[in-house]
């Protein structure tokens, strides 16, 4: 039985549905808002890293809007990344030759560079491309949604949450599934501001980023990148930063085997984007959420934890609706982002329309064109 109420399991962009030709303008204000958030400028290399399977409006739309800006586009066509180092041999000569000569890079790619040695997070950084990547979200539905939120207001729910989160001695995750797990000494990713050459950065754009010390507690498994969404439930249990149980039937047998020298957990997020689907979406578009949250448990190394490089064991683990606890203070209630109601984050939607519109964390009431991203009157 599949316990989620939010989301089936699709496996890669070949299991999403395509669009028709003319929903390219629909696409037009998310891509606007990508450009803008990459920092596009008139002259720059771009290179498109496409997976066979991207539907070709999604990629039309990105092109376009990169050349009405009088960007030099490549648009490279791969064949689909595959999860885990499952295909370590995989030549990607190809692939980072490209993005050795672009001055920014936009993947939309199923599995993503966390899984890619030569595409990982140590190379990009050592390269002068500003890298962004549709991990999971290359869809018109990912889009039309998140990608619709202006960029200064998800900012300012960033600014907002890493003002009282950075100074955090715990982070306590309840859900009514029965997840109850606490991290400890979270290391918070600063505000990134503007791109750089080096950075890479997840669009649509999402959530706050930590690196626990320690994580003690059960996680109730909703979604993971492993077996995507359990037919029974999963249950981990996490001892010292160490995952020391997986139970859970079929699911829990396929997490064991796709890291069986073990896990620990890497990191957590937590969802910022009131526009982010949870029904009908991805695993890594539902993780950026307003009031989502899940953690990314890595694959041991001869059996400890190896930060500096892929895991590529990686496995993000989802609680689509959790309760999260600051330091004894309430942050997220039953899903509910509460600083979504805070008057310094309601006067930054302002400037673009409605507050409760711009703020409404229901992403079925899509946003109106004139409310995502240029503030009226052309400022």
């Amino acid at each position: 039985m599949t316990i989620n109420p939010y989301a089936g399991s699709p496996f890669s962009y070949v299991a999403e549905p395509a669009v028709a030709p003319n929903s390219i303008v629909e696409l037009m204000p998310g891509v606007r808002n990508l450009c803008d958030y990459v920092g596009l400028k008139a002259g720059e290399r771009v290179l498109l890293i496409m997976e066979h399977t991207v539907d070709p409006v999604v990629i039309q739309a990105i092109a376009a809007a990169a050349a009405f800006q009088d960007a030099d586009v490549r648009i490279l066509s791969v064949a689909p990344f595959s999860p885990g180092g499952c295909d370590r041999e995989a030549s990607l000569d190809i692939e980072t030759a490209a993005f050795r000569e672009a001055d920014v890079v936009i993947t939309g790619t199923w599995w993503g560079e966390v899984h890619t040695a030569p595409l990982f997070f140590d190379q990009i950084k050592a390269r002068s491309s500003r890298f962004l990547s549709l991990h999971m979200t290359a869809t018109a539905g990912a889009l039309l949604t998140g990608g619709r939120l202006p960029a200064e207001v998800f900012y300012a729910l960033l600014r907002r949450t890493l003002r009282q989160l950075s100074a955090a001695k715990s982070i306590r995750v309840t859900s009514a599934r029965g997840t109850d797990v606490t991290f400890s000494g979270p290391a918070f990713d600063p505000d990134p501001g503007a791109m750089r050459p080096g950075d890479w950065r997840p669009f649509p754009y999402g959530g706050a980023n930590f690196w626990p010390t320690d994580t003690e507690g059960v996680i109730m498994v909703e979604d993971c990148t492993v077996t995507g969404v359990p037919e029974e439930s999963l249950r981990l249990t996490l001892e010292g930063n160490l995952v020391r149980k997986i139970e859970g039937g079929a699911a829990a047998e396929q997490l064991r085997r796709y890291a069986p020298d073990g896990f620990y957990m890497r990191h957590g997020l937590i969802g910022l984007n009131p526009k982010v689907r949870i029904a009908g979406g991805t695993q890594f578009e539902r993780e950026k959420h307003a009031g989502a949250f899940y953690c990314g448990i890595d694959g041991l190394t001869d059996g400890v934890p190896v930060k500096t490089g892929p895991g590529f064991a990686h496995c993000d683990c989802q609680v689509d609706r959790p309760t999260v606890v600051v330091d004894g203070e309430l942050f997220i209630e039953r899903g509910r982002l509460l600083i979504l109601d805070e008057p310094e984050i309601r006067e930054v939607a302002a400037r673009y329309g409605p507050p409760e519109v711009i703020l409404d964390d229901n992403p079925v009431m899509i946003l109106p064109r004139r409310y995502t991203g240029t503030r009226p009157g052309g400022a």
